[in-house]
């Protein structure tokens, strides 16, 4: 089975950082792409970070800069690194990954970015 498990959020203060991890099971991080998602109260998901099978780095434009995705596949895991915080980052966090049999959620993450 399939398990995505995110991890590293909490509360910090705006301009602060925050690493994210999600940790994988039942699939290889390596051979699929991998997005970070966020959901802020009464906003739609957005899609925030996202690197390929090839190793290619996407970011939404509103964290260009400030957010570094990456993925280490010793351990079959997909880092977002948050730098320079604002409360507008403020949202649950979720890793999101697919393949043949289906796509697969985390359960989310929250950030609260104080201001």
């Amino acid at each position: 089975q399939v398990r995505l498990v995110e991890s590293g959020g909490g509360l910090v203060q705006a301009g602060g950082s925050l690493r994210l991890s999600c940790l994988a099971s039942g699939i290889r991080f390596s051979e699929n792409l991998v997005e970070w998602f966020r959901q802020a109260p009464g906003k739609e998901r957005e899609m925030v970070a996202r690197i390929t099978r090839g190793s290619s780095r996407n970011y939404a434009n509103s964290v260009k800069g400030r957010f570094t995705i990456d993925r280490d596949n010793a351990e079959n895991t997909v880092y977002l690194q948050m730098k320079v915080l604002k409360p507008e980052d403020t949202a649950v966090y979720y890793c999101h990954t697919r393949d043949w049999r289906g796509e697969y959620w985390g359960q989310g993450t929250q950030v609260t970015v104080a201001s």
